[in-house]
């Protein structure tokens, strides 16, 4: 536990639905041993676009907090564009997947999968 006392912290609220969403991926994984990384990285056409993977890896200037269990993990340059953004888990006849809700964000596109 110690190197969590040292490691940045981060902005990023994971909310409970989309925790256990995370949690239950991972159990069909089979792996404890992975994280879910968010990241904004150049593209998109408003300038930025989101990713949201399953990491194994903790890097150099890594931002890490643990909600039940659930590690989310921001990179160093990612962590100012995320910093309040909420991570949601959306289960409609809509849509189906997570969502970001970045008070970051000026502006989005069409798609919702960018923002300047």
């Amino acid at each position: 536990m110690s190197e969590t006392t040292e490691t940045a912290t981060h902005g990023v609220l994971l909310t409970d639905v989309a925790a256990s969403k995370v949690r239950s991926l991972l159990e069909q994984e089979g792996r404890d041993d992975l994280r879910l990384r968010v990241a904004v990285q150049p593209g998109g056409c408003s300038g930025l676009i989101y990713q949201l993977y399953f990491d194994e890896r903790v890097l150099d200037g890594d931002a890490l907090k643990d909600y039940d269990g659930v590690e989310v993990v921001v990179d160093r340059m990612s962590v100012p564009y995320l910093e309040g953004a909420t991570i949601d888990f959306a289960d409609t006849i809509e849509k189906q997947g997570f969502t970001i809700d970045n008070p970051n964000a000026g502006s989005a596109c069409a798609c919702g999968g960018s923002f300047s």
